[in-house]
Protein backbone atom coordinates (compact mmCIF):
# COMPACT_ATOMS: atom_id res chain seq x y z
CA UNK A 1 0.00 0.00 0.00
CA UNK A 2 1.19 3.25 -1.22
CA UNK A 3 1.67 6.18 1.54
CA UNK A 4 0.62 9.71 0.14
CA UNK A 5 3.31 12.85 1.01
CA UNK A 6 1.47 14.20 2.93
CA UNK A 7 -0.12 11.01 5.05
CA UNK A 8 3.93 10.59 5.51
CA UNK A 9 4.46 14.04 6.73
CA UNK A 10 0.96 13.91 9.39
CA UNK A 11 2.92 10.63 10.75
CA UNK A 12 6.04 12.52 10.86
CA UNK A 13 5.28 15.36 12.91
CA UNK A 14 3.32 13.02 15.29
CA UNK A 15 6.37 10.71 15.96
CA UNK A 16 8.54 13.71 16.34
CA UNK A 17 6.37 15.69 19.17
CA UNK A 18 5.44 12.65 20.50
CA UNK A 19 9.08 11.69 21.38
CA UNK A 20 9.57 15.07 22.25
CA UNK A 21 6.92 14.74 24.96
CA UNK A 22 8.09 11.39 25.98
CA UNK A 23 11.28 13.10 27.18
CA UNK A 24 10.07 16.47 27.98
CA UNK A 25 7.74 16.50 30.86
CA UNK A 26 7.41 20.45 30.57
CA UNK A 27 6.42 20.41 26.96
CA UNK A 28 4.38 17.65 27.20
CA UNK A 29 2.39 19.54 30.16
CA UNK A 30 2.45 22.74 27.96
CA UNK A 31 0.78 21.37 25.03
CA UNK A 32 -1.74 18.76 26.26
CA UNK A 33 -5.54 19.35 26.27
CA UNK A 34 -6.19 20.45 29.42
CA UNK A 35 -9.48 22.36 30.31
CA UNK A 36 -8.68 25.18 32.73
CA UNK A 37 -5.75 26.47 30.31
CA UNK A 38 -7.96 26.13 27.38
CA UNK A 39 -11.00 28.25 28.99
CA UNK A 40 -8.48 30.88 30.02
CA UNK A 41 -6.95 31.69 26.49
CA UNK A 42 -4.94 28.60 25.93
CA UNK A 43 -6.94 28.00 22.96
CA UNK A 44 -3.56 26.42 20.52
CA UNK A 45 -4.03 23.30 23.04
CA UNK A 46 -6.71 22.34 21.19
CA UNK A 47 -4.39 21.73 18.12
CA UNK A 48 -1.28 20.97 19.75
CA UNK A 49 -2.71 17.64 22.02
CA UNK A 50 -3.73 16.18 18.50
CA UNK A 51 -0.02 15.54 17.89
CA UNK A 52 0.75 14.38 21.58
CA UNK A 53 0.55 10.95 22.92
CA UNK A 54 0.59 8.72 25.83
CA UNK A 55 3.21 6.51 24.76
CA UNK A 56 4.49 4.31 21.93
CA UNK A 57 1.38 2.16 21.87
CA UNK A 58 -1.02 4.73 21.88
CA UNK A 59 1.18 6.62 18.91
CA UNK A 60 1.58 3.12 16.86
CA UNK A 61 -1.87 2.30 17.17
CA UNK A 62 -3.04 6.03 15.79
CA UNK A 63 -0.60 5.92 13.23
CA UNK A 64 -1.22 2.84 11.74
CA UNK A 65 -4.76 3.60 11.42
CA UNK A 66 -4.43 6.88 9.60
CA UNK A 67 -1.91 4.58 7.41
CA UNK A 68 -4.73 1.95 6.53
CA UNK A 69 -7.58 4.66 5.66
CA UNK A 70 -5.81 7.76 4.74
CA UNK A 71 -4.89 6.49 1.34
CA UNK A 72 -8.69 6.09 0.38
CA UNK A 73 -9.85 9.60 1.65
CA UNK A 74 -7.20 11.08 -0.47
CA UNK A 75 -8.07 9.30 -3.86
CA UNK A 76 -11.34 10.58 -3.91
CA UNK A 77 -11.07 13.89 -2.44
CA UNK A 78 -7.46 15.28 -2.59
CA UNK A 79 -5.02 16.51 -0.71
CA UNK A 80 -6.94 19.56 0.31
CA UNK A 81 -9.88 18.47 1.28
CA UNK A 82 -8.50 15.72 3.03
CA UNK A 83 -6.53 18.26 4.89
CA UNK A 84 -9.69 19.64 5.73
CA UNK A 85 -10.96 16.33 7.16
CA UNK A 86 -8.41 15.98 9.20
CA UNK A 87 -7.77 19.43 10.82
CA UNK A 88 -11.36 19.63 11.00
CA UNK A 89 -11.84 16.65 12.73
CA UNK A 90 -9.08 16.93 15.32
CA UNK A 91 -10.67 20.41 16.25
CA UNK A 92 -14.07 19.12 16.17
CA UNK A 93 -12.72 16.50 18.67
CA UNK A 94 -10.83 18.84 21.10
CA UNK A 95 -14.79 21.41 20.83
CA UNK A 96 -16.58 18.05 21.95
CA UNK A 97 -14.14 17.32 24.64
CA UNK A 98 -14.30 20.57 25.78
CA UNK A 99 -18.02 21.42 26.07
CA UNK A 100 -18.41 17.30 27.60
CA UNK A 101 -15.53 17.53 30.14
CA UNK A 102 -15.69 21.51 30.44
CA UNK A 103 -17.05 21.73 34.24
CA UNK A 104 -13.90 19.42 35.10
CA UNK A 105 -11.14 22.03 34.97
CA UNK A 106 -8.12 19.39 35.65
CA UNK A 107 -9.20 17.24 32.70
CA UNK A 108 -6.68 16.50 29.98
CA UNK A 109 -5.65 14.31 27.14
CA UNK A 110 -3.46 14.16 24.50
CA UNK A 111 -3.95 11.72 21.33
CA UNK A 112 -3.95 12.22 17.41
CA UNK A 113 -7.60 9.90 17.49
CA UNK A 114 -10.06 12.93 17.04
CA UNK A 115 -8.46 13.43 13.72
CA UNK A 116 -7.81 9.47 12.55
CA UNK A 117 -11.09 8.85 13.83
CA UNK A 118 -12.60 11.41 11.34
CA UNK A 119 -10.11 10.11 8.16
CA UNK A 120 -11.78 6.42 9.47
CA UNK A 121 -15.07 7.51 8.92
CA UNK A 122 -14.74 9.65 5.59
CA UNK A 123 -13.19 6.58 4.27
CA UNK A 124 -15.92 3.76 4.87
CA UNK A 125 -18.51 6.46 4.10
CA UNK A 126 -16.54 7.04 0.50
CA UNK A 127 -15.32 2.87 0.21
CA UNK A 128 -18.13 0.91 2.15
CA UNK A 129 -16.82 -1.62 0.52
CA UNK A 130 -12.98 -1.66 1.76
CA UNK A 131 -11.57 -4.47 4.75
CA UNK A 132 -8.47 -4.78 6.20
CA UNK A 133 -6.07 -7.16 7.82
CA UNK A 134 -5.26 -5.85 11.26
CA UNK A 135 -4.37 -7.18 15.28
CA UNK A 136 -3.04 -10.18 13.19
CA UNK A 137 -6.35 -11.34 12.54
CA UNK A 138 -5.23 -14.12 9.27
CA UNK A 139 -9.10 -12.53 7.65
CA UNK A 140 -10.48 -9.43 6.53
CA UNK A 141 -12.28 -7.19 8.58
CA UNK A 142 -14.94 -5.15 6.76
CA UNK A 143 -13.51 -1.64 7.88
CA UNK A 144 -16.95 -0.32 9.12
CA UNK A 145 -16.76 -3.60 11.58
CA UNK A 146 -13.43 -1.48 12.74
CA UNK A 147 -14.92 2.09 12.71
CA UNK A 148 -18.24 1.47 14.11
CA UNK A 149 -16.43 -0.81 17.06
CA UNK A 150 -14.01 1.42 17.74
CA UNK A 151 -16.49 4.59 18.21
CA UNK A 152 -18.64 2.21 20.46
CA UNK A 153 -15.13 1.83 22.68
CA UNK A 154 -14.52 5.08 22.46
CA UNK A 155 -18.51 5.73 23.71
CA UNK A 156 -17.54 3.25 27.00
CA UNK A 157 -14.62 4.75 27.28
CA UNK A 158 -15.53 8.17 27.80
CA UNK A 159 -18.14 7.12 30.40
CA UNK A 160 -15.90 4.82 32.25
CA UNK A 161 -12.70 7.30 31.98
CA UNK A 162 -10.77 4.35 30.71
CA UNK A 163 -6.91 5.66 31.22
CA UNK A 164 -5.90 9.46 30.02
CA UNK A 165 -6.84 9.13 25.85
CA UNK A 166 -9.35 11.33 24.79
CA UNK A 167 -12.45 9.12 24.39
CA UNK A 168 -14.75 12.14 23.76
CA UNK A 169 -12.35 13.39 21.31
CA UNK A 170 -12.81 10.44 19.23
CA UNK A 171 -16.32 10.97 19.35
CA UNK A 172 -16.08 14.46 18.50
CA UNK A 173 -13.42 13.45 15.43
CA UNK A 174 -15.95 11.35 14.08
CA UNK A 175 -18.92 13.73 13.78
CA UNK A 176 -16.29 16.01 12.78
CA UNK A 177 -15.17 13.30 9.79
CA UNK A 178 -18.90 12.70 9.19
CA UNK A 179 -19.97 15.61 8.84
CA UNK A 180 -17.26 17.41 6.52
CA UNK A 181 -17.12 14.56 4.45
CA UNK A 182 -20.91 15.17 3.46
CA UNK A 183 -19.95 18.89 2.98
CA UNK A 184 -17.36 18.49 0.76
CA UNK A 185 -18.32 15.13 -1.01
CA UNK A 186 -22.35 15.42 -0.93
CA UNK A 187 -22.66 12.85 -3.81
CA UNK A 188 -22.19 10.01 -0.47
CA UNK A 189 -25.31 10.71 0.69
CA UNK A 190 -26.79 8.89 -2.82
CA UNK A 191 -24.11 6.99 -3.91
CA UNK A 192 -23.58 5.42 -0.18
CA UNK A 193 -26.63 6.37 1.69
CA UNK A 194 -26.67 3.03 3.54
CA UNK A 195 -23.41 3.13 4.69
CA UNK A 196 -24.10 6.56 5.75
CA UNK A 197 -26.98 5.83 7.68
CA UNK A 198 -25.14 3.27 9.51
CA UNK A 199 -22.13 4.84 10.49
CA UNK A 200 -24.42 7.91 11.82
CA UNK A 201 -26.40 5.51 14.55
CA UNK A 202 -23.47 5.30 17.12
CA UNK A 203 -23.41 9.27 16.94
CA UNK A 204 -27.10 9.42 17.31
CA UNK A 205 -27.41 6.87 20.04
CA UNK A 206 -24.75 8.72 21.57
CA UNK A 207 -26.80 11.74 21.81
CA UNK A 208 -30.21 9.95 22.71
CA UNK A 209 -28.25 8.86 25.85
CA UNK A 210 -25.46 11.73 26.65
CA UNK A 211 -27.31 12.55 30.15
CA UNK A 212 -26.60 9.35 31.35
CA UNK A 213 -23.19 9.33 29.73
CA UNK A 214 -22.31 12.42 31.89
CA UNK A 215 -23.53 10.99 35.08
Amino acid sequence: MGLDKITILIILINVIVSYKGFGDQIFFEKYKFQISPILNGEKIRMLTSGFLHVDTSHLLFNMLTLYFFAGPVINYVGVPKFLAIYFGSLLAGSLFALNFHKKEPYYSAVGASGAVMGVVYAAIMLNPGMSLYMFFIPIPIPAYVFGVGYLLYSIFGMKNRWGNIGHSAHIGGAIGGFLLTIILYPAVITTNLKMTLLLAIPIVLMFIFKDKLEA
